[in-house]
């Protein structure tokens, strides 16, 4: 083994959820900034029994089906393989990185490549292949985007490790988009992209150049299971976490400047692609890596991947701000089921949302949440007669598919 780091409802109503969010969806996606029509934008809707059309293939639904068409719109995107996008310029620096530095005996590159693995993954994938328990809270549908109990789409780049090391991969890169349901601000999207990096060592190849290896193991006395393994010694362990330090330390000033495995031990690390190009780039708000507005791409057509690059701010258009206050359900609300709706209705015109007010009725003990979402186009000016219609769109939605009361 390596050393590495709702909506809780019957069956008929999830599919109601799905369905009327799609529909709210459709009225109002001419609004959505930045929004792009696909075949998969209405795939999960119909009565129970039907299917979610994903990627050329069928996957039942169940009462864990909670895709929307938000997301279901951006499967297939795959940012970090669109030639000269921010995302792509970050991984091909990353990969010709570890191709220069790292080659293996016949001079060839040590570390192999995957950036096409599909995002729809198993469960046992995502979480039982890295040993995270069946009551993690990391399974949770409130966290997660579930096709059925089955499938997902993944939420780490990691749900593929178990295949690659059971190939026979010692040494190897993964890219790709990643799906979590979470907050809505600048730094935060419910698709993302991760690049992982996975080595393995042999006991041959981790004490080679240490004086007397041959009498160092990689292992204590110590016995192993189905889900655990023996415990590394602590030499072993040290080198390890060195040769971790040295990759990522090289890594950084590459790209910023100065400034589960039997017999073998390794290290594993992974980035957050859009985290790294913001950085890099002073990208500010995480909804521009899906402009298609040539003002942004344009700006990294580059001859050299390696090229500095200034971001040039499209103008900066006036905010917009509306707040929706409602009572909650007395069971099963999540605010991630809420930021899910304002997700699928507003589009990416929603900059943020703020919970800024909790109250709780002093002789009901009912609570209300009120919340204030941003509104901000990044290519014109937002009339506040536009965003009216988008934000009455999600407060009808919250009490059709929440179940909240609300105070408008």
């Amino acid at each position: 083994m390596m050393v590495c780091s709702a909506f809780i409802r019957a069956a008929h109503e999830h599919t109601f959820l799905v369905r009327n969010i799609s529909h709210v969806f459709r009225c109002h996606q001419h609004q959505a900034w930045g929004s792009r029509p696909a075949a998969s934008q209405f795939a999960a809707q119909g009565a129970p029994g039907s299917v979610v059309e994903l990627l050329g293939k069928s996957y039942p639904q169940d009462d864990h089906t909670n895709l929307t068409p938000k997301v279901l719109s951006k499967v297939g995107r795959n940012l970090h393989n669109q030639k000269y996008h921010p995302l792509w310029l970050i991984k091909e620096r990353v990969k010709e990185h570890f191709y220069r530095q790292y080659m293996g005996r016949p001079r060839t590159p040590l570390f192999s490549v995957y950036d096409q693995l599909p995002p729809v993954v198993t469960t046992w994938q995502n979480f039982d292949s890295l040993l995270i328990p069946a009551d993690h809270p990391s399974r949770k549908k409130g966290d997660n985007y579930y096709l059925n109990r089955v499938h997902m789409l993944r939420a780490h780049t990691s749900a593929h490790q178990w295949d690659l090391l059971h190939a026979g991969l010692n040494a190897f890169l993964v890219v790709g988009d990643v799906y979590r349901r979470d907050q809505i601000d600048s730094q935060h999207y419910p698709v993302f992209h991760q690049l992982e990096g996975v080595r393995l060592f042999s006991k041959h190849e981790l004490f080679a150049g240490v004086k007397d290896g041959e009498s160092l193991k990689l292992f204590e006395e110590s016995s192993r299971s189905v889900h655990k393994q023996e415990t590394h010694t602590m030499e072993a362990v040290k080198l390890v976490e060195f040769d971790l330090k040295q990759v990522l330390t090289r890594l950084m000033t590459h790209l910023f400047g100065d400034a589960g495995a039997q017999d073998r031990i390794g290290w594993a690390f992974g980035l957050g692609l859009e985290r790294l190009a913001m950085i890099l780039y002073d990208i500010p708000d995480i909804r521009l890596f899906w402009s298609e507005d040539e003002r942004f791409l344009e700006q990294f057509h580059l001859s050299d991947i390696n090229q500095r690059v200034q971001f040039q701010p499209l103008s900066k258009y006036p905010a917009v701000f509306n707040d929706i206050s409602f009572w909650l359900p007395s069971e099963n609300y999540m605010e991630n089921d809420f930021y899910d709706i304002v997700r699928t209705v507003g589009g990416d015109l929603v900059e943020k949302v703020d919970l800024i007010d909790k109250f709780e009725h002093p002789k009901t003990h009912r609570t209300s949440h009120c919340y204030r979402i941003t509104y901000r186009h990044m290519e014109r000016t937002l009339s506040q007669r536009e965003v009216s219609s988008v934000h009455q769109a999600v407060q009808e939605a919250a009490v059709q598919l929440l179940g909240v009361e609300g105070r408008f």
